[in-house]
């Protein structure tokens, strides 16, 4: 059923992984004729770059008990209550059909909200551990998406696995063809993440380094570093020979994805929607200090089928991913089989999925 001039509010925390999912479900009600609201809060609106402009941004006041110091801690829950009743009052002014929150302290005041006004309301859990905030209200919600499967939920909560949303830049190369290592020239992409990237700068570049003169000839990486570790990790790659782009954002992301034959990344769960969705070999280095380890949990499924190595942050050294940089290059079968497996864990589909959800809520 058309969603002719029905509101949808999108409730989403400020980091990119709760974001990606929620701008792609905001697309697809936007194309079905939803109205759609934003509810996030200053720091979540500074990710919402890529949201339509159709949809409306309701900034509302959120603070995160896990984090800061004492006062600010304390302070967190009344900031909470402000907020909850500030999207409670606006909820009243103009009806959802439907709440969707994806996580993140910002998602409280929407959610809570919701639950007073008993508007239908489900959420989308992007990680393979679910977060505080989306643990809170599995309970209390309708229905329960999982981008990331299986997902550790909370005894008796059940949930339905769409995958996680991918923007379209990352559609528009879903399953592009994979040329496995030979001959040729080489490209290897480095991703760490918004987070605790500084190891990859760290690693990486002196485990190219030891790749065998051949490859490191034939080889040119594309390393996404943070600004204060640019300048090392050039001066690296340069020492050892090795072609290099390094910049802290990589607006093409999905093309160079498309065009590597073996990724570095961090198992953020939109990271490794992108690398399954276009379908590439990886290497896996979950963030050690991520909640509840939830980047090793999303990983799981990729090493298990062998799409991708995991490799934990406990046990890197150049010398081990030396070693498995150089397996995957120069074996292409290996290769095409990872990146095979990599396709068929892919669910490019996630959106419509997750659409689907929200339409059976509001029939």
């Amino acid at each position: 059923m058309s969603g002719r001039g029905r509101l949808a509010v999108i409730a989403a925390g400020g980091t990119g992984g709760h974001m990606f999912p929620a701008q792609a479900l905001a697309e697809r009600l936007l194309g079905d004729g939803w109205r759609v609201t934003l509810s996030t809060d200053e720091r979540g609106a500074r990710y919402a770059g890529g949201f339509p402009p159709e949809v409306a941004r309701e900034i509302v006041r959120a603070a995160t008990t896990a984090r800061g110091g004492m006062a600010s801690r304390l302070a967190a829950p009344l900031r909470i209550g402000q907020g909850a009743l500030d999207a409670l009052g606006a909820m009243r002014r103009d009806r959802p059909a439907v709440v969707v929150g994806f996580g993140g302290y910002p998602t409280i005041p929407a959610m809570g909200a919701a639950l007073m006004l008993r508007i239908p309301r489900m959420i989308h859990e992007q990680n393979g551990v679910m977060g505080r905030v989306n643990r809170l209200f599995a309970r209390r919600v309708d229905r329960l998406a999982c981008g990331t499967w299986p997902t550790d939920l909370p005894p008796g909560v059940s949930g339905v696995h769409t995958g996680n949303p991918v923007r379209q830049a990352v559609l528009d190369r879903a399953a592009a063809p994979y040329a496995p290592p030979g001959g040729g020239p080489l490209s290897l992409l480095v991703i760490g993440g918004s987070q605790g990237a500084r190891v990859l700068s760290d690693v990486v570049p002196a485990a190219v380094a030891a790749l065998p003169p051949d490859i490191r000839q034939r080889l040119h990486v594309s390393h996404q570093a943070r600004a204060e570790d640019a300048a090392r990790v050039i001066a690296t790659y340069a020492a050892a020979g090795i072609a290099a782009e390094v910049q802290p954002f990589f607006a093409d992301v999905p093309d160079r994805l498309a065009g590597a034959q073996v990724v570095v990344s961090r198992a953020g769960a939109s990271s490794i929607a992108d690398i399954t969705v276009i379908g590439r070999p990886a290497i896996l280095i979950p963030f050690a200090a991520a909640t509840g380890d939830h980047q090793t949990a999303n990983a799981r499924a990729l090493a298990e089928t062998g799409a991708a190595i995991l490799m934990p942050e406990t046990v890197l050294d150049a010398a081990s991913l030396t070693r498995d940089l150089r397996a995957i290059l120069t074996d292409p079968d290996r290769a095409a089989q990872m990146a095979a497996a990599a396709l068929s864990l892919g669910r490019p589909d996630a959106a419509a999925r997750l659409y689907d959800l929200v339409t059976d809520l509001t029939p």
